[in-house]
């Protein structure tokens, strides 16, 4: 009866192995299926919101004829952008004027809303790169998420030849807060929650990365040499 019993606990314990294994297995089979699923959903809802990707409001960088696009939703006080907008850049750069990148401002740390008017003033005078990357060098200085201060970002522009006076003017203005309203509404209806957000040619940047970035445009770019 011993070696019966014994027998019996050991099936026990194997059939209690084997149950979770088939529900990892599962679990892990549903997670790939809803990673999938999510990014066909992510896809589809910016195929069905194609005007909101690119409006013409929205800064260019690169060949403005480009056949791929990559659009960056983007926020001056995030780390992550920082990081990437050489990266971004060297890309574009790189594409011999096959790739452009179009700008679009998703303001979710505090202080953003301003940084970004700050930058769409100098964009008026045609400056606007040479503050972005002013205002991103100094982000460490303005951008504490404690205690953000964008006002600053003007220090960091006064030799770009500026009229600061009429920069100052600009920011307030109420074309700049539509233009912002409207990437806001945009950022909104493709369901771009955290930054930088990136499509190409439509198609989301699902899994982060700049090898992942740049193996996306790469396909983009055969893509558009196919006749």
């Amino acid at each position: 009866m011993g070696v019966d019993e014994g027998g019996q606990n050991m099936n026990k314990k194997w059939l209690v192995v084997a149950t979770v294994a088939v529900v990892v297995l599962a679990f892990a089979g549903g997670a790939l299926v809803i990673k999938d699923r999510s990014a066909q959903e992510v896809k589809q809802l910016a195929q069905n919101n194609n005007e909101a990707l690119v409006r013409p409001h929205a800064p260019v960088f690169g060949n403005p004829a480009a056949k791929v696009t990559i659009v960056e939703f983007f926020d001056p006080s995030c780390e992550t952008c920082r990081a990437f907008y050489p990266l971004v850049k060297r890309i574009v750069n790189a594409s011999f004027g096959q790739v452009r990148l179009v700008v679009r401002y998703a303001p979710l740390h505090k202080g953003s809303d301003t940084a970004i008017q700050i930058l769409e003033a100098a964009r008026l005078q045609g400056k606007y790169w040479e503050a972005l990357e002013r205002a991103l060098v100094d982000q460490p200085r303005w951008a504490a998420h404690h205690n953000p201060q964008p006002a600053l970002i003007w220090d960091s522009l006064t030799d770009l030849g500026l009229d600061m006076a009429k920069a100052r003017a600009d920011a307030a203005s109420p074309a700049i807060a539509q233009a912002l309203r409207q990437d806001i509404a945009d950022m909104q209806a493709l369901q771009v929650k955290q930054t930088p957000g990136f499509f190409v040619n439509g198609t989301p940047l699902r899994d982060f990365g700049e090898a992942q970035l740049k193996a996306l445009v790469d396909q983009e770019v055969a893509k558009a040499k196919v006749p």
